[in-house]
């Protein structure tokens, strides 16, 4: 009983929503009557009107009809309303001798569940006649029998019941005997031969009659039968049981040929005539089936196996007979008791195996249960497990209804196996299981999803058009025609973005293709946003970011910016003859529309009118003098530098550079390209402190060196001070200072520059006039001898 409690509190609905279901059905049953064995179709009433229907309403809310014994004795035409009968009903068939006989339906109508019970009389007609189990019998009397005793005879059987059954037996004319019909218990009539003269063997031995049952029909049907009577010898002691009626109770389970009785009867006679046998008087077919007696011992035996739901209980009459022929009788009333031996049974009215996913509650399945046996054994429990969105809500009677318990998600899940298990309480349980599987369609309730928010994609530069350049790709949950995506192009926020004639997207599969050549120089990025919809209705959609890249191709050779080579008059550039190799003559700048390594550039020297003068940097276009000039050099020296990028295939440009070699110009110091390499090295930090200590020590020494040096320089040079540069005398000739008019030294002022050993401060050591009688020759040695100017320009 707590298992009963926990599976009713967990699955059973309550009383409340029993009461709202069952407030749906019609209280009082509607009844109608037919005769039997009416022919098949024909009408019994007009089931709209009798329901208070409207007119094709039982059509539309599905109409049926179920009848208890499962089996489909009625039909309905939903069309007409109409009830009829699908087959011949025969009465004895269907109810046997069970008066008055009636067939219980229910008619139950969906959206929304309604029921209204149903019963057809079905009336009896006299087509049975009676019927006497043997067409003889053998009675004998002994002949000291009185008048007035009386002889039961074996009855007759009619199958009709009420005024068709039987009524009466009658007995042919004679003086010695005469029929009454006497009413027993059970309802049946049964004939007793009553004496109504005293018999003399020796007068007359045997008497043959005949026995007529009557019914009551109209008109009335009749059968006989003819009872021998012989006339015995006086044996005047008949059997007696000891019990009468007997009672015993059987389990339907018992097994054939075992024991359920054993009968006594005794005889006070000796001899013969006190010797009893024991035989099943008047028994019906179906006892002669399920029992046998022992007629000497009087054991009763199983023969047959019981079924409490067939018959549950047996009258058995019981004859004793002794040596004389004297007998007498006694009952045995056989209960069985119902033992746990049929599960239940599930019939399916209803079924819907397709449900769309998010709809409300939903009646999947009407369905009624039923088990054969009774009492605890014949109640039943229904449930369903507990991790299905689905319940179970009795509706009337044994009928249930499977419901959705909240909507369903197709995507979640798209099929559900529900088991409806049927058990019973009794012992052991018996259950049923019923399988059934529903489907959830489809319904357009997710948008297509891209596999990337933004997509990211390359293009390089003068592409052919209609490129393919990538793909998106978006997939929907869905099913069917709602995860069928199409891809489009979203307008673009900014219209002045001609995006329709950049790219363009195929619809079914989300390729993407550039429509034109794309420029790098012109156009470097854009992006633009693309669209799936899916083909539902109503149609979701999604978008996702794209950005096109666009990469750089080597198209654009290198630009000139110094020195231009359309100018009017060419640009020359002065170089003294005393300059030292690695002096820095001029720096040709060139810019590459490209990006990347398509725009690095390197430089060298392609043409000169002295191969070794000059030497051009690869990697920053200086040129620079390559050795020491000589008075054999050509005053005039033309140059070709070719700046070439690092394209592939690359490209190059090429600048004419014009060199004019002058005298008695000042020489300028640059620290060599080495130094400056090597300062622009960053430290290492592992060795910052060998460094320091290093350098503390290297500028004692190097102090010492340049003081001594210096004051050697100071003592020749006559004038200066220790720490100044020797200065360079005497006038640049006339013809030198000034070539365009607009050239690089004027006459009026002059002044040496000493950089600083460190060339990433560029700070200036110390400025002083170069006046212009100091001789050029003395400069040259002077600054031969004086290693601290080496890195100095002159400037004007």
């Amino acid at each position: 009983m707590e298992t009963l409690g926990r599976i009713q509190h967990n699955r059973q609905v309550t009383t409340f929503i029993l009461m709202v279901y069952l407030s749906q059905a019609n209280p009082a049953p509607i009844r109608y009557s037919v005769l039997e064995e009416t022919e098949s179709g024909s009408f019994i009433a007009h089931l709209t009107k009798d329901l208070g229907l409207g007119i094709g309403e039982l059509n539309a809310r599905s109409a049926r009809v179920v009848c208890d014994d499962d089996k489909q004795r009625l039909l309905l035409d939903r069309q007409t309303g109409d009830l009829l009968l699908r087959e011949k009903l025969d009465r004895e068939d269907i109810c046997g001798s069970d008066e008055p006989c009636v067939l219980h339906f229910q008619v139950f109508l969906e959206t929304p569940v309604q029921f209204f019970e149903g019963e057809l009389l079905i009336q009896d007609i006299n087509d049975h006649s009676p019927v006497f189990p043997n067409r003889e019998m053998l009675l004998k009397i002994p002949e000291n029998s009185q008048p007035g005793t009386v002889f039961p005879l074996k009855l007759a059987q009619d199958l009709d019941v009420g005024s068709n059954g039987l009524q009466k037996y009658t007995i042919n004319a004679n003086s010695h005997f005469h029929v009454l019909t006497r009413n027993h218990s059970d309802g049946k009539k049964h004939p007793d031969l009553v004496q109504d003269k005293v018999l003399d063997r020796e007068e007359q031995s045997e008497f043959s009659l005949t026995l007529m049952a009557l019914d009551g029909g109209s008109p009335p049907r009749s059968g006989t039968s003819m009872v021998r009577i012989l006339i015995m010898d006086v044996n005047d002691n008949a059997p007696e049981f000891v019990h009468t009626p007997y009672e015993v109770q059987v389990l339907e389970n018992s097994p054939l040929n075992s024991l359920i009785l054993t009968v006594l009867a005794r005889d006070v006679d000796a001899g013969n005539f006190g010797t009893v046998s024991y035989s099943l008087f008047q028994a019906s077919e179906e006892i002669k089936q399920t029992f046998s007696i022992n007629e000497v011992t009087g054991e009763i035996r199983l023969t047959k196996k019981l079924d409490f739901e067939q018959i549950k209980s047996y009258h058995v009459e019981i004859e004793a007979t002794d040596g004389g022929g004297l007998s007498g009788k006694g009952t045995v009333v056989i209960e069985v008791v119902d033992v746990n031996d049929n599960a239940p049974e599930l019939t399916i009215s209803s079924l819907i195996s397709s449900i769309p996913e998010n709809a409300p509650e939903t009646v999947v399945s009407i369905f009624r249960i039923r088990d054969r046996d009774s009492g605890d054994n014949g109640k039943m429990i229904c449930s369903i497990p507990d991790n299905l969105p689905f319940i179970l809500r009795p509706t009337f009677k044994n009928f249930y209804t499977l419901v959705t318990d909240s909507p369903l998600d197709r995507e979640s899940q798209a099929e559900y196996n529900i088991t409806i298990t049927v058990t019973d309480t009794g012992t052991p349980r018996q259950k049923t299981e019923h399988n059934i599987t529903v489907l959830v369609s489809d319904v357009n309730d997710n948008a297509p999803a891209f596999t990337q928010t933004s997509y990211t994609l390359w293009v390089r530069e003068n592409n052919s058009p209609a490129l393919h350049i990538g793909s998106v790709s978006a997939t929907d949950t869905d099913a069917g025609a709602n995860a069928q995506v199409t891809y489009s192009l979203l307008p673009p926020p900014d219209p002045i973005v001609p995006l329709a004639s950049l790219v363009s997207i195929n619809p079914d599969n989300g390729h993407l293709f550039a429509l034109t050549s794309l420029d790098y120089e012109a156009l470097r990025a854009f992006e633009f946003h693309v669209g799936a919809t899916d083909r539902g209705s109503p149609a979701l959609s999604s978008q996702a970011l794209v950005r096109v890249l666009v990469a750089d191709a080597n198209d654009n050779a290198p630009f000139v910016l110094y020195p231009l080579q359309n100018a009017s008059a060419p640009c020359t550039e002065l170089v003294p003859r005393a300059a030292e190799p690695g002096y820095l003559v001029t720096k040709v700048v060139a810019v590459d529309g490209d990006a990347g390594q398509n725009a690095w550039l390197s430089y060298q020297l392609l043409k000169a009118t002295e191969p070794g003068l000059f030497g051009v940097w690869a990697h920053n276009g200086e040129v620079r003098t390559a050795r020491l000039l000589s008075e054999r050099d050509a005053p005039k020296q033309r140059l070709v530098v070719l700046v070439k990028d690092n394209g592939e295939p690359p490209l190059s440009a090429s600048v004419t550079l014009h060199v004019l070699l002058v005298d008695g110009f000042s020489q300028p110091y640059l620290p060599p390209p080495e130094a400056e390499a090597a300062a622009a090295a960053p430290a290492d930090p592992l060795t910052v402190y060998l460094v320091v200590a290093l350098a503390s020590v290297s500028s004692l020494f190097l102090f010492s060196v340049l003081v001594f040096v210096a004051v050697r320089l100071c003592r020749r040079g006559g004038a200066g001070s220790a720490g100044r540069c020797p200065v360079p005398e005497g006038h640049f000739p006339g013809h030198l200072v000034d070539v365009s008019g607009t050239g690089t030294l004027s006459q009026s002022y002059q002044y040496e520059v000493c950089l600083t050993g460190d060339h990433r401060t560029g700070e200036f050591k110390f400025l002083k006039p170069i006046f212009p009688n100091l001789l050029v020759q003395d400069t040259e040695r002077e600054i031969k001898e004086s290693p601290n100017c080496r890195n100095s320009f002159v400037f004007s």
